[in-house]
């Protein structure tokens, strides 16, 4: 009886080989046939899934990002504050082991690729990439129904501005100009100055 072919995982392990040569060797070495042989099948096999080069390119982008988005919601703990929440979520998105480390090299090679490809940058520029500064707002907001927010804040710079510290120091970290540690603190000075009491 022919094996079952699970076409999520394949698609999956085909994502993971143009994952690692995208971090260890630039998005430009990502071809159909160097992305078939990292992943041990066939180039017909990585064309039957994502068919051309562009299409795996963004192919592999949003099964990153739901890969990421994913890692991140296993980190919070059930019935998690909405401090906990929000720290859980910034610290999950910080290179802070071999798996987010390629990750964010990764995104890193797409966003350089994306200056000159516009189907690139329009996948950089989709609106539903804000959707994770909606749900930091989204937490605020409930955290403040709870009068557990300092008074006057506009939350969406907030989000803003703790995504950006999450976010934009997370390259300090892969050269080693910041400790992971030292970026935890900058996430913690500022959810405390947001927060009326920290836990």
């Amino acid at each position: 009886m022919p094996k079952k072919v699970d076409h999520e995982q394949r698609r999956r392990q085909i994502a993971e080989a143009v994952w690692r040569i995208a971090s260890g060797r630039g998005l430009e070495e990502v071809t159909l046939r160097q992305v078939a042989a990292e992943a041990g099948v066939s180039t017909r096999l990585v064309q039957y899934y994502f068919g051309s080069r562009d299409a795996l390119l963004l192919g592999a982008l949003e099964l990153l990002s739901l890969d990421q988005k994913q890692r991140v919601e296993e980190r919070i703990p059930q019935d998690a504050s909405p401090r906990v929440l929000l720290r859980e979520i910034l610290i999950g998105l910080l290179p802070l082991d071999e798996h987010q480390r390629m990750t964010l090299l990764v995104q890193l090679a797409y966003f350089i690729r994306a200056l000159n490809d516009e189907a690139l940058a329009a996948a950089f520029l989709d609106p539903e990439d804000e959707s994770l500064e909606n749900l930091l707002v989204e937490i605020m907001t409930a955290a403040r129904a709870q009068g557990q927010i300092a008074d006057g804040l506009d939350l969406a710079r907030e989000a803003d501005t703790l995504l950006a510290v999450s976010t934009g120091v997370g390259p300090d970290i892969l050269v080693g100009l910041k400790t992971g540690d030292q970026v935890i603190a900058m996430i913690d000075y500022h959810l405390d100055r947001i927060f009326v009491s920290s836990e």
